[in-house]
């Protein structure tokens, strides 16, 4: 099993020709309400990208907050759609579901501004109320979407518990001291790669910055750097993957889409290498369609 904590977010989606410049009004396109969240978007990518889940094997579940709103049951109701455990998913009364607004250019990069919502009251408390769900899992799965507190607290325990941990340290912001030391996969983009390591992403080397990264704790860490590709410091050596070479409608959840593939990959039994490349053509793929979890694919779709 794999247990993804994290974020359940309604993505509210505008197309844009340009990014407004500062006082702007800008004239967008088509608007869409999709079911995203980094936590969430992790999840749907475990969920579809494994061979395991249609024959009733391998399972993904999701801890997690939503509101008591229309977002919150269209957004749970998403995640069970595609196989995902809903157990510890807590709907919290008189609070609004997490939703991030997303501006997304004709060249498909995005903007993306967040307002946690039950997000923000997902707490350490809601962390052991899931053990018994955790006990069960093989790889847990985090982003920092969520309070500190409790990122912090499910590494420690899913740590205790000998689980495999997959951190994503995104959005970027500086941990505490010691927690890198209980990730087995650090999974960040160049910039948050940067920050963790205390250094300015302008010119910044992703093999100095994986190098920098495991100095401070983590054995393995995966940066990955968009049309880039993807550079590995593993546990035996540093590699380089080329990205798929493919035209980009809209880059959201290509980070999510790749940790999923990757993460899967890993529960099947695919060795690190074969796992990063299942990431890299999920993420591949996934950009060439809109939206979050919309463009997410399933396996069968990658070959």
């Amino acid at each position: 099993m794999i247990v993804v904590i994290g974020s359940i977010n309604m993505d509210l989606v505008l197309r844009v020709p340009r990014m407004p410049l500062p006082g702007e009004t800008l004239t967008g396109g088509a608007f869409r309400t999709i079911p995203g969240g980094k936590g969430a978007n992790q999840a749907v990518a475990c969920a579809r990208l494994s061979g395991k889940v249609a024959a009733g094997g391998q399972q993904v579940a999701m801890v997690g907050c939503v509101g008591d709103d229309a977002f919150g049951a269209t957004l749970r109701a998403a995640l069970v759609g595609d196989g995902i455990i809903d157990s510890h998913i807590t709907t919290l009364p008189g609070v609004a579901s997490g939703i991030a607004s997303i501006l997304v250019d004709d060249n498909g990069q995005n903007s993306i501004v967040i307002a946690g919502g039950a997000n923000d009251l997902l707490s350490p408390a809601h962390i052991d109320a899931a053990k018994g769900l955790i006990e069960q899992a093989d790889i847990v799965v985090l982003q920092l979407e969520t309070p500190m507190a409790t990122v912090v607290h499910a590494i420690k325990l899913a740590r205790s518990l000998g689980k495999t941990v997959v951190l994503n340290p995104a959005p970027a912001a500086s941990l505490p001291q010691g927690v890198l030391e209980l990730v087995d996969y650090l999974i960040p983009n160049e910039i948050e790669a940067a920050m963790l390591a205390g250094v300015s992403p302008q010119g910044a080397d992703a093999k100095a910055l994986a190098a920098a990264l495991q100095k401070l704790g983590s054995d393995n860490v995966i940066i990955t750097l968009g049309s880039k590709g993807v550079h590995a410091a593993l546990y035996g050596g540093d590699y380089d993957f080329a990205a798929e070479v493919v035209q980009a409608v809209d880059t959201t959840a290509a980070g999510d889409t790749f940790i999923g593939g990757f993460v899967a990959g890993l529960a099947s039994g695919m060795d690190e290498a074969e796992a990063i490349g299942q990431g890299q053509r999920a993420a591949a793929w996934s950009v060439t369609k809109p939206g979050a979890q919309t463009s997410i694919p399933h396996l069968h779709e990658l070959f």
